[in-house]
């Protein structure tokens, strides 16, 4: 294994949105339309994460009605929230790669509020070098960010393996020479990092 695991957040630490989860934030967000909302939550949500777009200016154009802050901030409540439920799994692979002595970061696609909760979670210790785009300025798959966060490190690429849920992210890094896993579960990610019978 590299020098460093590389983690991404959503999807790999925890769990992807629930329907329930997506049910309760259209509710609070006071759309009209469940289509329209939806759309705009994805086509507007890497410059949102990359801290383009205030919490107000990101919901207001989501929801498609000018909110106040207090407004918007309580929809991003409910959308933290429905990113916020632990990959039990995953994360007893991050216990035992702690334990070992790995050194383990995180490089996750996400805005303010959420990166701030995420620094607040019980298990963020175990990852002590966290790095957000929000925080960055850039969003992955943009080479740029990799780049970044290995400057942080003080890594060269190949001492470096990244594990995200999303292949494009994967290529991109892997493209610049880090060592690069698409997880699709914890069973596939231990046996990806030598772990095997570890979940």
């Amino acid at each position: 294994m590299g020098e460093w695991v590389l983690l991404d957040y959503g999807g790999v630490l925890c769990r992807d949105q629930s329907d329930s989860d997506r049910r309760a934030l259209f509710a609070a967000s006071g759309a009209p339309d469940a289509d329209r909302f939806w759309s705009a939550y994805w086509e507007l949500r890497r410059p949102y994460d990359q801290g383009a777009l205030t919490p107000v200016d990101y919901w207001t154009r989501v929801v498609g009605r000018e909110l106040t802050e207090a407004r918007a901030d309580a929809i991003e409540t409910v959308d933290v929230a429905g990113w916020s439920h632990p990959y039990e799994e995953t994360l007893r692979l991050v216990e035992k790669l702690a334990g070992a002595g790995t050194n383990l970061a995180l490089l996750s696609n996400c805005p303010a509020a959420m990166a701030t909760v995420i620094d607040t979670l019980d298990w963020a210790d175990l990852v002590p070098r966290r790095f957000y785009s929000c925080r960055l300025g850039v969003a992955k798959p943009d080479p740029a960010v990799y780049t970044a966060v290995l400057t942080a490190l003080e890594a060269e690429p190949g001492g470096v393996t990244f594990v995200d849920d999303r292949p494009d992210n994967v290529a991109a890094a892997a493209a610049l020479g880090l060592r690069a896993f698409v997880f699709t579960d914890p069973a596939t990610l231990a046996a990806d990092l030598d772990l095997l019978g570890e979940t």
